[in-house]
């Protein structure tokens, strides 16, 4: 499991956050818990146990909501329960890469190898490029990259923009984070789609220098100086045919889209 609830550094010599987390796995295996439970669970008191939960309803790891009550109901409040929210499981292993690589496995075996993952990856991608074309085209044809970036951090990419080492040259589209960096590196078509969809959406080639997937610390792809001409053109979902095909390699450099090439 991640920590969940961090606490401040002079807390971490004291085992706050691994009583935090105690807490939270308790309420996973357990279900919706009463501060009363968890104490006796985890050998805590109720005091110290509020506290945690304190931190945990302040980070969105639990909720808390009436215990519901069958049959007659005692005299007083109904006491309080708390349950894990979704950003609260979350927190613990999932196995959502092993079933999209096993999904993506299947897709090539039982429908056309690695061109039917190809195809799946532009499906996907299309499905994103509205939000992300209507970023860039309400953008300064100096200011697309930037757009994009922050298009991109909106689902979680973590991207910038910033001036390749030659600046005349153009720039550098970095994103610190890959949600699906696991399964991009058994299925490099997943690079290569956003790559296309990249070069597309700028209207000019770019080139990936390096990935997540492949084992570098960022995903950086270079944008040439793009010309202000040059309007934002629609990714298809369907595979590139032949007559295409000159087309995407102009647009991408999609042969390193999924591996550094140095």
């Amino acid at each position: 499991m991640k920590n969940v609830g961090e606490a401040p550094q002079e807390e971490l010599a004291t085992g706050e956050r691994s009583t935090r987390n105690r807490v939270a796995r308790s309420i996973l295996q357990h279900g919706p818990s009463t501060v009363a439970e968890l104490a006796q669970r985890l050998g805590l008191t109720q005091a110290a146990v509020r506290r945690h939960l304190d931190a945990l309803l302040a980070d969105d790891v639990v909720a808390s909501r009436e215990q519901r009550v069958y049959g007659a109901r005692a005299r007083g409040r109904p006491a309080k329960v708390f349950a894990l929210t979704d950003c609260g499981r979350d927190a613990f292993d999932q196995s959502y890469d092993q079933l999209a690589a096993d999904a993506l496995n299947w897709i090539a075996e039982q429908h056309g190898g690695s061109e039917a993952v190809a195809a799946f990856a532009r499906a996907r991608i299309a499905a994103l490029a509205d939000a992300y074309r209507t970023a860039v085209e309400a953008a300064g044809p100096g200011e697309r990259t930037e757009a994009l970036a922050k298009a991109l951090s909106a689902d979680g990419y973590a991207a910038t923009a910033r001036s390749a080492p030659r600046p005349q040259q153009g720039e550098q589209l970095c994103q610190h984070h890959c949600p699906v960096a696991h399964v991009a590196e058994r299925f490099p078509q997943l690079c290569e789609a956003e790559t296309e969809l990249f070069a597309e959406l700028l209207g000019t080639h770019v080139q990936r220098l390096a990935t997540i997937a492949h084992g570098d610390g960022v995903c950086t792809t270079f944008i040439p100086r793009i010309p202000k001409t040059s309007p934002p053109a629609k990714i298809s979902a369907t595979p590139a045919t032949s007559a295409t095909a000159s087309t995407t390699t102009t647009h991408a450099s999609t042969s390193t889209a999924g591996r550094n090439p140095a």
